[in-house]
């Protein structure tokens, strides 16, 4: 990955941006791309870069990946000065506590642990137990509540303090690569689309949305901005060759084997066979998997946008999805940006399934 990429995936990554508290890492998405599109931000918050296309009345074509990542809230300070959260987004309450965090308020990052109660001092049955997230806290080093609110207040974001991290090979860890790595994607084929020079036959929208660990909340607002004929959405699935993963789950999935082109009704079929065939004759290597239900992503509400939308999925494997220390590798990042460029110019064609 050439360097000035790898820089911004890791500002991106690690700008902190809890669903609802975005605009850090939209700012650096924002500057990013701002040299090679035509940028907008929306009420919600959803920055989209377009790049206009060949000609008037060209089919559009959205690209989104959120920009959100799982999170907490502060929500109650105790008069010792312990501050008490709740989850934004799905955290598993197994992982949380000892970690390190930080609350980022009005006058900037504050450190922070989550407290735990030492092994020795807990009952046998105790420590069988998972502590819910609302008896965790936080600790800050304060002496009291006063201290506390002079600093903090309530609504305040928190993130876990773990950055991007290289390991052996093209592997890399992180939190917030669910679903950075998508909008990352997106702004990378805006550059590359962009410094090639040549017009596409479509009209390009890059979106990096917001919420989505919410509810899908920006990606539905911003499909209807966009009104996109296509939309492909770039996200990240579970690798299943770490040793706890049922691969029955989600079939044979591997970090480092390509991009995930998913099937089934969330999947428009022409556009599927596009991406599939695209990859053969670029050989770009891909994997295959079924997702028989709606996804649960952006790609689900931008399929049932307005009139209905030609909509597929792109997505990167992903080990420890939802934790500080999720796993991905560059070649599957580099390999779907390769994918969803090459594919670009067929999305002018009719997906209406026959």
């Amino acid at each position: 990955m050439r360097p000035e990429s790898l820089d911004f995936l890791t500002r991106l990554v690690e700008a902190p941006s809890p669903s609802g508290y975005e605009q850090p890492a939209q700012r650096i998405f924002r500057e990013y791309i701002s040299p090679f599109a035509e940028v907008t931000t929306d009420v919600m918050g959803n920055v989209i870069g377009r790049i206009p296309g060949d000609g008037e009345g060209v089919p559009r074509v959205m690209l989104v990946g959120h920009s959100d990542e799982v999170g907490f809230q502060v929500k109650y300070v105790d008069d010792n000065g312990f501050i008490y959260f709740a989850a934004i987004g799905g955290v598993d309450a197994h992982l949380t506590p000892g970690k390190r965090v930080r609350v980022h308020t009005a006058q900037g990052e504050i450190a922070g642990v989550i407290g735990k109660k030492p092994i020795h001092l807990m009952e046998e049955e105790d420590r069988k137990k998972v502590v819910r997230l609302d008896a965790q806290y936080i600790d800050i080093g304060a002496v009291n509540k006063k201290e506390v609110q002079e600093l903090v207040r309530v609504g305040d974001a928190v993130t876990f303090a773990d950055g991007l991290e290289r390991l052996l090979g093209d592997r890399v860890a992180s939190r917030a690569f669910d679903d950075k790595a998508g909008s990352f994607v997106v702004a990378e084929v805006l550059r590359t689309v962009a410094q090639a020079g040549a017009k596409l036959p479509v009209d390009l929208y890059g979106v990096s949305s917001v919420q989505e660990e919410i509810g899908l909340r920006g990606g539905t607002t911003s499909a209807y901005s966009v009104n996109p004929d296509v939309g492909i959405c770039v996200e990240v699935d579970f690798a299943t060759d770490q040793p706890d993963v049922e691969k029955k789950h989600n079939g044979e999935v591997k970090l480092g084997q390509g991009p995930i082109l998913p099937r089934g009704a969330n999947i428009n079929h022409p556009l599927f066979d596009l991406l599939s065939s695209t990859a053969g004759r670029e050989g770009i290597p891909v994997q295959y998997t079924g997702i028989p239900r709606a996804s649960g992503t952006d790609a689900n509400v931008m399929q049932i946008s307005r009139g209905g939308v030609a909509t597929a999925l792109v997505k990167i494997p992903l080990r420890y999805m939802h934790t500080p220390v999720e796993l991905l590798s560059l070649s599957d990042l580099e390999n779907a940006v390769r994918l969803i460029v090459a594919a670009l110019p067929g999305m002018a064609g009719d997906f209406i399934p026959r």
